[in-house]
């Protein structure tokens, strides 16, 4: 971590009895800013410093909270003072059990950050200090209601997606995974922690270089698609190289490519009715072969200026990257050169519905119209967890929906007894 030194720096260092530890640099008084939302995905070792500035910048002059379960103040300095960024405050807290993660003053302190970052770690601390209490309420509020932005690194970028490696029996080897994909050491959780925009559905993965862990994010990726019946995602950071995600859901990569192998890559089962794994078994090797295709994957090198990037609104318009697949035969991973994703015929159960049908403006903020040369027998909206939302529908216009959260929706128009699906952004 960072060597600090601290102009302003006040540490609540507590006896046996407490379940956490402050670290506070800067004003004291809390500031309102016109913040932005977005998120900071780190792959694990030194931090991108153009990485982290795009963060901080988000908060515009506002407050960082720092949330870790080891080590002390090293972010302090390097936020508020390293990067030059203004910023009010920066406060760490080293939570030690799930008590401190829910004590009324941490979380008073998280609903009033304009920005909040995970260090590195151990995930399950994470996990099972925060999850299913008041600081995950209080995360996902400052997540979609707030719409702060949130990143970390390693072990703080491992619980970002929605479906994630818990770790709750310790790391897991890429031998192990794909060798038995239900050995205890594939402890997956399933849209049950964090609800972040444009990472639905997604497990993160870092230290992509050291050791190699394409093969055991590719078995992360097979569990979910099996498990859940549906197509999954995977977002993956070498240990020097950053994802910074934006409100419009552009994730732009950062690193020092060409100087160095900086790279993300972007996971997604590949778009086919036959999607899921021809073998995935207790105590027997993985087979997610699907002609060699089973996974596209997007690698990006990342640059100084964060220019090449993925659009997460379609997870398949990008600038600077290869496409490559990636697939598991009896236990065996291969990875080749790919062609680009191409999922459109996947939201259209009827092909002659998609030009007869339009759904306008999109990406929208408050109301959507509907355009159709059929009759419309029915329209529902979803989001990304497959919640259905009530909504107004009438005379082809939906109102009302100003009040959803950023992020990814899906409306399904039924007509003739066929329905055709959109994904929609909601700004």
């Amino acid at each position: 971590m960072k060597k600090i030194t601290l102009i302003f720096l006040i540490a609540f260092q507590f006896g046996l009895s407490q379940n956490y530890t402050e670290y506070f640099t800067g004003n004291a008084t809390d500031v309102n800013t016109n913040h932005e939302s977005g998120v900071c995905l780190m792959g694990g070792a030194t931090e991108n410093d153009n990485a982290m500035i795009w963060f901080l910048d988000k908060t515009n002059g506002g407050d960082v909270v720092v949330l870790r379960a080891s080590g002390s103040d090293g972010y302090n300095d390097y936020f508020y003072t390293d990067l030059g960024v203004n910023l009010n405050s920066v406060t760490t807290f080293v939570i030690d059990n799930e008590a401190g993660a829910i004590d009324p003053y941490v979380l008073e302190r998280v609903e009033n950050a304009e920005a909040i970052w995970f260090a590195g770690g151990d995930q399950w601390d994470y996990v099972s200090f925060f999850k299913d209490n008041a600081m995950e309420d209080a995360l996902n509020n400052f997540i979609n209601v707030k719409q702060g932005v949130i990143g970390g690194t390693s072990a703080g970028m491992a619980i970002l997606g929605s479906a994630y490696f818990s770790a709750e029996n310790g790391t897991v080897t890429n031998a192990t995974a794909l060798s038995d994909p239900y050995h205890s050491g594939v402890a997956l959780g399933y849209n049950d922690f964090l609800e972040i925009p444009f990472l639905e559905n997604a497990i993160t993965d870092t230290h992509y270089d050291d050791p190699d862990r394409r093969p055991r994010h590719t078995v992360f990726l097979a569990r979910f698609a099996q498990d859940n019946d549906m197509r999954s995602f995977g977002i993956a950071c070498e240990e020097f190289t950053s994802v910074c995600i934006d409100s419009e859901g552009k994730a732009y990569v950062y690193g020092d490519f060409p100087n160095f192998d900086d790279y993300a890559y972007f996971l997604q089962a590949n778009c086919s009715s036959d999607f899921t794994p021809e073998t995935l078994e207790i105590g027997e090797p993985v087979t997610w072969n699907r002609n060699g295709e089973a996974v596209k994957a997007y690698k990006v090198g990342g640059t100084a200026s964060g220019a090449n990037f993925l659009d997460l609104t379609d997870w398949e318009t990008g600038s600077g990257g290869e496409w490559e697949h990636w697939s598991i035969n009896n236990g065996n991973f291969t990875s080749m050169v790919g062609t680009v994703a191409n999922c459109a015929t996947l939201s259209v159960e009827d092909d002659f519905l998609s030009n007869e049908i339009s759904i306008f403006p999109n990406p929208f903020s408050s109301d959507l119209n509907i355009q159709s040369k059929r009759l419309i027998e029915d329209v529902k909206l979803f989001d990304s967890m497959g919640r259905e939302i009530e909504i107004k529908s009438e005379n082809g216009k939906i109102s009302g929906l100003s009040k959803l959260n950023t992020g990814v929706y899906f409306l399904k128009v039924k007509s003739d007894d066929k329905t055709v699906t959109r994904t929609l952004l909601k700004r």
